[in-house]
């Protein structure tokens, strides 16, 4: 290669966020589906599917994973999205159940206190506390709000020898 000669052009070299780091295309994942598809015919190699796309064999397994990683997260994501729907409708009913009246009931009437007015019953409402508790519990854990917070810490260790003199050491 001589100084006049250009190296080849790298076709991802504009998709890079603020930091330089390479970010992903639609494009690039649109050409990653389409190795991760000619590779899956099952008659292809990884080499054979390299030389189609005219890449190294390297890449196209590279390729490959990262597609199957798409897929794999995509259908993840919408497994969490029905999962924290179904957490919101359980925490409404919960809701519904503490915001209601509840009366105390024995062999099928209501129990009256001296007042001639119905006892309060607050099992249920405590029951549906502890529900709404697990749902919001459950949402901490599936989008990550419950993970241990992250501690850094920087400096030196002093080790000091109790008992001993140093001199002795020595």
């Amino acid at each position: 290669m001589t100084a006049n000669d250009n190296p080849p052009y790298n076709p991802n070299q504009d998709a890079r966020n603020g930091m330089g780091r390479y970010v992903r295309t639609p494009e690039k994942a649109a050409e990653d589906a389409a190795i991760a598809d000619h590779w899956a015919q099952g008659s292809h190699s990884y080499t054979e599917t390299a030389k189609h796309f005219g890449i190294s064999k390297w890449a196209a397994m590279s390729a490959v994973r990262r597609a199957v990683r798409e897929v794999v997260q995509e259908a993840g994501e919408e497994a969490l999205r029905v999962h924290l729907d179904r957490m919101e409708y359980l925490f409404a009913k919960a809701t519904e159940v503490i915001e209601a009246d509840h009366v105390i009931v024995s062999h099928g009437r209501i129990v009256v206190g001296d007042d001639g007015n119905p006892l309060r019953d607050h099992a249920p409402v405590i029951a549906a506390i502890n529900s709404a508790r697990q749902c919001l519990e459950s949402v901490q854990s599936l989008t990550g709000m419950k993970k241990p917070a992250k501690v850094e810490h920087s400096g030196g260790v002093t080790y000091q020898l109790v008992g001993v003199d140093p001199q002795d050491l020595a």
